[in-house]
């Protein structure tokens, strides 16, 4: 199935291996958060166990150095995209109001890009996300 719309999650390339896992983890609950059509139907398995849905279309995970993920956030706000940033001082912080007021701290072109995420219609984020390489 070919959905009209992209998730991409965009990892800067430098960081520690815990914190592309943290980064990711913070961006995709951001995504979750998009729009009502993102998440699909709970789950559940033959024995009658019910878990939680998840996203209903792949997400693709780019790495990027800091100008990467400077040049696809600028894209991204120009489009008009759905959003999620992880900011470098987010790893100091221990919970979500402090989080909020790192971000809020600094003006979008000063951010220190950890990572983006980016929902929306797929060409536009195809744009936005033009010449990252896939997280490998």
């Amino acid at each position: 199935m070919r959905f009209d719309t992209k998730i991409a999650v965009i990892v800067r390339s430098d960081l520690a291996d815990w914190q592309k896992l943290n980064v990711t983890a913070f961006l995709a609950s951001g995504i979750a958060g998009a729009s009502d059509e993102v998440i699909g139907e709970p789950y559940e398995d033959g024995s009658g166990n019910r878990y939680l849905p998840m996203v209903r279309e792949p997400v693709l995970c780019f790495a990027a150095d800091r100008e990467g993920l400077a040049t696809a956030h600028r894209r991204a706000l120009s489009r008009g995209l759905a959003i999620a940033v992880y900011t470098d001082e987010m790893f100091a912080t221990d919970n979500d109001a402090d989080n909020r007021a790192a971000v809020r701290a600094v003006e979008a072109e000063k951010l220190s890009l950890a990572g983006l995420a980016l929902y929306g219609p797929r060409n536009s984020v195809d744009r936005a996300v033009k010449g990252l390489k896939l997280h490998g």
